[in-house]
């Protein structure tokens, strides 16, 4: 299967974006799956490196890490979404990329599924 997550959510505060993470590795993780990873809207701060979390809050940072590893780097990172929150390319975590709607596009017409949270 290739599958298409696009995250929209912010990072904390719901569990969605958690939950996508979660879902878009465990699939990853199947040799039979092809997974992409877009972040859009207030999700783009989940891809922010170096946050500090309360304990017990779970680290995006490492479930994308995670993810981007399994994705084989296929993390988007919606460039129009960082401007707007003055995310900077060198802020992000390693294995996701600024993307592009043209990327989403593509992303989108490559997928057999779309899941969006």
């Amino acid at each position: 299967m290739q599958a298409l997550f696009i995250l929209n959510a912010a990072p904390y505060g719901s569990e969605l974006t958690h939950n996508g993470l979660r879902l878009a590795g465990a699939l990853a993780r199947r040799e039979h799956n092809a997974v992409r990873v877009y972040l859009m809207g207030d999700a783009v701060g989940a891809a922010k490196s170096g946050q500090k979390l309360p304990e017990g809050q779970p680290s995006l940072q490492t479930i994308i890490e995670r993810v981007a590893a399994a994705a084989q780097g296929n993390v988007g990172v919606c460039a129009g979404c960082m401007d707007a929150r003055a995310l900077q390319d060198s802020e992000l975590i390693d294995g996701t990329h600024r993307g592009t709607l043209e990327e989403l596009a593509d992303w989108s017409e490559w997928a057999d599924k779309i899941f969006v949270f």
